[in-house]
């Protein structure tokens, strides 16, 4: 899990509280109002209210890059919407967090916060939050974070050619990239009158920051479709390989402080503004993701059938499922170099043992043992021990441009296939002036909505 702070989960907390019980005493209590129907659930007026109160108070200094009130309500709302629809999809696809698991989270966003957890329930309470809530809301971002993995794991590839030729280029590219957009959405396959509409949008967008009438932050709080907005468009410092290919060098043409576009997307259009850029050598030292893991293999060899294979891990993921520990059962692993020791692989870039089997260990979690899974040399089951952050060196660099390479495509897919979930989602919204009814239709994304600009000139 990354590391979470816990003002940005406190924060998340009230941006996307999980639907609360109706307590003992409600028959003294008044009806909590419904603002949004979700398929299957709600969410409360009473759990928006406490959201916009929290962007409220973190826009405290900034009150001018705020939208007016219903236009704000509009975009909590939203991303309360994709909340739910992550986790529903999550808990739809079997996708699970133990209790063991979010004890193990509250530990570490205490430890994080170099807490223990009744001073951390203690904080909790002072900030006005109750520790249920809390459980709730972390359990929620567990499941939709486990829900990313697996999505990545099953959509994003990265080639050896992709890697290759960014480490070809890699040694030209000197600088790094703070970057903000705004995106209008526009679905797959898009017809003519949408893509009016969207360019219509996006253009009068443009021609408020080019006017000096809004400022690009403020402009992507109102208007923008991505799930960024609220954060002012931000997407932090992007090296060379983490820009797509097609803005890449225009990007580079820029001085800080300009915008590019509008240009086509792979998500809809877009406006970028490149805000600052610094040498590299400023920067953190870059970093790659290494692992720890114990693995069983079941081989696939000239005595041993795939399917004599597939049956003995079948077997022996039963085994661990039903309590033995992996290093019992790595003991009858087909791998002679670590079944003597449980199974261990020691720590290793993501790359080490080929991409498939790192993609394999990097859509885990601390802890998670793995569904039995097939390489080149048969039947594996994986366990991984930890995670930790390495000084990207030669012989991890491949790994680091790797994993680069796959953010940006998982931004992108990730993005879209939200938009698809939302689009396909029977969403009621029963709150704000603009109260709207989104029948469930696999044929049209909705995105999020946002009142257009006038267009520009």
């Amino acid at each position: 899990m990354k590391k979470l702070l816990l003002k940005n989960l406190l924060s998340s907390l009230l941006v996307t509280a999980a639907l609360i019980g109706t307590p003992a005493f409600a028959q003294t209590t008044p009806v909590d109002r419904i603002a949004a129907v979700v398929d299957e659930d709600v969410i409360l007026q009473s759990e928006l209210d406490r959201a916009m109160r929290n962007v409220l108070s973190q826009y405290a200094n900034r009150q001018e890059q705020l939208p007016p009130r219903d236009v704000l309500e509009k975009q909590v709302l939203e991303r309360m919407v994709l909340v739910r629809l992550q986790v529903a999809r999550a808990d739809s696809s079997g996708i699970k967090v133990s209790d063991s698991d979010l004890d193990n989270a509250v530990n570490g966003v205490a430890a994080q916060n170099q807490l223990t957890v009744d001073q951390l329930r203690a904080q909790l309470a002072q900030d006005g939050i109750s520790y249920t809530d809390f459980r709730s809301t972390l359990r929620d971002e567990l499941l939709t974070q486990r829900l990313k993995q697996s999505f990545a794991q099953s959509r994003i590839n990265v080639s050896e050619a992709e890697v290759n030729a960014a480490l070809a280029t890699q040694a030209n590219v000197g600088n790094q990239y703070r970057l903000a957009h705004i995106l209008v959405a526009l679905p797959e396959g898009a017809t003519p009158e949408q893509l009016a509409t969207g360019q219509s949008k996006i253009d009068g967008i443009k021609a408020l920051i080019d006017k000096g009438e809004m400022d690009f932050a403020a402009a992507a709080v109102r208007y923008s479709d991505s799930p960024n907005a609220l954060e002012g468009g931000d997407l932090g410092w992007r090296s060379q390989d983490e820009i797509p290919p097609a803005f890449a060098e225009q990007i580079r043409m820029l001085q800080p402080g300009q915008v590019m576009g509008p240009m086509r997307g792979p998500s809809g259009l877009q406006l970028l503004k490149l805000v600052e850029v610094r040498d590299a050598s400023q920067a953190a030292p870059a970093t790659v993701t290494q692992y720890q893991a114990r693995h069983i293999l079941a081989v696939v060899d000239d005595t041993h059938t795939e399917a004599q294979a597939k049956a003995k891990i079948d077997t022996l993921r039963a085994r661990i499922a039903g309590g033995a520990t992996f290093a019992e059962a790595a003991k009858d692993s087909d791998d002679a170099n670590t079944s003597g020791k449980g199974g261990d692989l020691g720590w290793f870039a993501q790359d080490d043992f080929g991409p498939d089997f790192g993609a394999q260990v990097a859509a885990l979690n601390d802890g998670q043992v793995s569904a039995p899974f097939k390489s080149t040399a048969g039947w594996h089951i994986v366990e991984r021990v930890g995670s930790r952050q390495a000084n990207v060196g030669d012989d991890n660099r491949k790994s680091q441009i790797r994993e680069t390479i796959g953010r940006r495509k998982l931004e992108d897919e990730y993005n879209r296939f939200l938009r698809e979930m939302r689009g396909d989602a029977y969403v009621d919204i029963r709150t704000g002036a603009a109260a709207t009814t989104t029948p469930a239709s696999p044929a049209t994304p909705t995105p999020a909505p946002a009142p257009a600009p006038p267009s520009g000139g």
